[in-house]
Protein backbone atom coordinates (compact mmCIF):
# COMPACT_ATOMS: atom_id res chain seq x y z
CA UNK A 1 0.00 0.00 0.00
CA UNK A 2 2.84 2.85 0.97
CA UNK A 3 5.12 1.78 -1.91
CA UNK A 4 2.06 1.96 -4.28
CA UNK A 5 1.33 5.10 -2.46
CA UNK A 6 4.90 6.23 -3.20
CA UNK A 7 5.00 5.88 -6.86
CA UNK A 8 1.83 7.25 -7.50
CA UNK A 9 3.52 10.65 -6.00
CA UNK A 10 6.56 9.91 -8.11
CA UNK A 11 4.51 9.42 -10.96
CA UNK A 12 2.25 12.60 -10.35
CA UNK A 13 5.63 14.29 -9.42
CA UNK A 14 7.00 13.51 -12.80
CA UNK A 15 3.87 14.37 -14.52
CA UNK A 16 3.95 17.94 -12.76
CA UNK A 17 7.34 18.46 -13.71
CA UNK A 18 6.87 17.69 -17.51
CA UNK A 19 9.69 18.85 -19.63
CA UNK A 20 10.35 22.12 -17.31
CA UNK A 21 13.81 22.30 -15.75
CA UNK A 22 12.02 23.13 -12.55
CA UNK A 23 8.29 22.79 -11.33
CA UNK A 24 7.64 26.58 -11.84
CA UNK A 25 9.56 27.41 -15.17
CA UNK A 26 13.16 28.17 -15.48
CA UNK A 27 14.29 29.24 -11.69
CA UNK A 28 14.04 27.41 -8.97
CA UNK A 29 11.29 27.45 -6.29
CA UNK A 30 10.89 26.61 -2.52
CA UNK A 31 9.41 23.15 -3.69
CA UNK A 32 12.01 22.68 -5.77
CA UNK A 33 14.16 22.71 -2.55
CA UNK A 34 12.05 20.48 -1.28
CA UNK A 35 11.05 17.74 -3.78
CA UNK A 36 14.95 17.79 -4.65
CA UNK A 37 15.52 17.03 -0.33
CA UNK A 38 13.09 14.16 -1.26
CA UNK A 39 14.51 12.69 -4.17
CA UNK A 40 18.05 13.14 -4.60
CA UNK A 41 18.49 10.83 -1.09
CA UNK A 42 16.15 8.22 -3.13
CA UNK A 43 18.32 8.52 -5.96
CA UNK A 44 21.42 8.35 -5.48
CA UNK A 45 21.48 6.10 -1.89
CA UNK A 46 21.91 2.17 -1.59
CA UNK A 47 18.43 1.01 -0.53
CA UNK A 48 18.30 -2.50 0.74
CA UNK A 49 15.13 -2.68 -1.13
CA UNK A 50 15.23 -0.76 -4.41
CA UNK A 51 11.56 -0.89 -5.83
CA UNK A 52 10.65 2.90 -5.18
CA UNK A 53 14.29 3.91 -6.22
CA UNK A 54 14.10 1.67 -9.60
CA UNK A 55 10.69 3.28 -10.53
CA UNK A 56 12.10 6.64 -10.03
CA UNK A 57 14.77 5.97 -12.47
CA UNK A 58 12.14 4.79 -14.61
CA UNK A 59 11.03 8.76 -14.53
CA UNK A 60 14.02 10.22 -16.75
CA UNK A 61 12.92 13.76 -16.62
CA UNK A 62 13.06 13.11 -12.44
CA UNK A 63 16.44 12.15 -12.55
CA UNK A 64 17.33 14.72 -15.59
CA UNK A 65 15.45 17.03 -12.46
CA UNK A 66 17.62 15.85 -9.80
CA UNK A 67 21.12 15.58 -11.79
CA UNK A 68 20.93 19.35 -13.06
CA UNK A 69 20.05 20.47 -9.54
CA UNK A 70 23.61 18.64 -8.30
CA UNK A 71 25.53 19.98 -11.08
CA UNK A 72 23.71 23.22 -10.84
CA UNK A 73 24.28 23.91 -7.40
CA UNK A 74 26.69 21.06 -5.83
CA UNK A 75 29.41 21.29 -9.14
CA UNK A 76 31.93 19.43 -7.03
CA UNK A 77 29.58 17.19 -6.46
CA UNK A 78 29.07 15.90 -10.19
CA UNK A 79 26.11 13.70 -9.25
CA UNK A 80 28.40 11.09 -6.93
CA UNK A 81 28.89 10.84 -3.55
CA UNK A 82 32.33 12.13 -3.52
CA UNK A 83 33.84 15.72 -1.18
CA UNK A 84 34.39 18.91 -2.53
CA UNK A 85 38.34 19.65 -4.18
CA UNK A 86 40.58 20.44 -2.06
CA UNK A 87 42.15 23.89 -2.49
CA UNK A 88 44.11 24.57 0.59
CA UNK A 89 47.95 24.87 0.51
CA UNK A 90 48.03 21.58 2.39
CA UNK A 91 48.85 18.28 0.70
CA UNK A 92 46.24 15.40 0.30
CA UNK A 93 45.08 14.14 2.99
CA UNK A 94 46.31 16.40 5.54
CA UNK A 95 44.92 18.54 7.60
CA UNK A 96 45.52 21.78 9.70
CA UNK A 97 47.68 20.40 12.52
CA UNK A 98 46.09 22.98 15.13
CA UNK A 99 42.62 22.90 14.31
CA UNK A 100 40.96 20.73 17.21
CA UNK A 101 42.93 23.11 19.82
CA UNK A 102 41.85 25.93 17.72
CA UNK A 103 38.29 24.43 18.29
CA UNK A 104 38.63 23.65 21.65
CA UNK A 105 40.07 27.02 22.56
CA UNK A 106 36.92 29.01 20.92
CA UNK A 107 34.47 27.06 22.89
CA UNK A 108 36.36 27.53 26.15
CA UNK A 109 36.81 31.60 25.32
CA UNK A 110 32.99 31.43 24.29
CA UNK A 111 31.95 29.42 27.74
CA UNK A 112 34.19 32.02 29.68
CA UNK A 113 32.65 34.97 28.00
CA UNK A 114 28.97 34.01 28.51
CA UNK A 115 29.60 32.67 32.37
CA UNK A 116 31.04 35.70 32.77
CA UNK A 117 28.61 38.04 31.38
CA UNK A 118 26.03 35.91 33.57
CA UNK A 119 27.87 36.77 36.92
CA UNK A 120 28.29 40.55 36.07
CA UNK A 121 24.32 41.16 34.56
CA UNK A 122 23.58 39.44 37.76
CA UNK A 123 21.66 36.80 35.75
CA UNK A 124 23.64 33.99 38.25
CA UNK A 125 25.10 34.53 41.78
CA UNK A 126 26.96 32.52 43.94
CA UNK A 127 25.78 32.66 47.43
CA UNK A 128 26.90 30.85 50.80
CA UNK A 129 24.19 29.26 52.16
CA UNK A 130 23.22 26.86 55.16
CA UNK A 131 21.37 24.15 53.48
CA UNK A 132 23.82 20.67 52.95
CA UNK A 133 23.93 18.57 49.75
CA UNK A 134 20.70 17.57 48.22
CA UNK A 135 18.95 20.65 49.89
CA UNK A 136 18.74 19.04 53.49
CA UNK A 137 19.64 21.64 56.69
CA UNK A 138 22.97 20.61 58.11
CA UNK A 139 23.20 19.15 61.50
CA UNK A 140 24.27 22.08 63.77
CA UNK A 141 26.87 20.99 66.48
CA UNK A 142 26.26 21.91 69.47
CA UNK A 143 29.07 24.00 71.54
CA UNK A 144 29.75 21.38 74.04
CA UNK A 145 30.78 19.32 70.84
CA UNK A 146 32.52 21.88 69.22
CA UNK A 147 34.79 22.53 72.82
CA UNK A 148 36.14 19.14 72.67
Amino acid sequence: QLYREARECLTLLSQRLGSQKFFFGDSPASLDAFVFSRLAPLLKAKLPNGKLQQHLKSLQNLCNYCTSILSLYFPWDGGESHLPPHTGDLGEGEEDPHKRRNQLLSVLVGLVAMLGYAFLSGIVSIQRGSMGPAGRQPIAMEEEEEEE
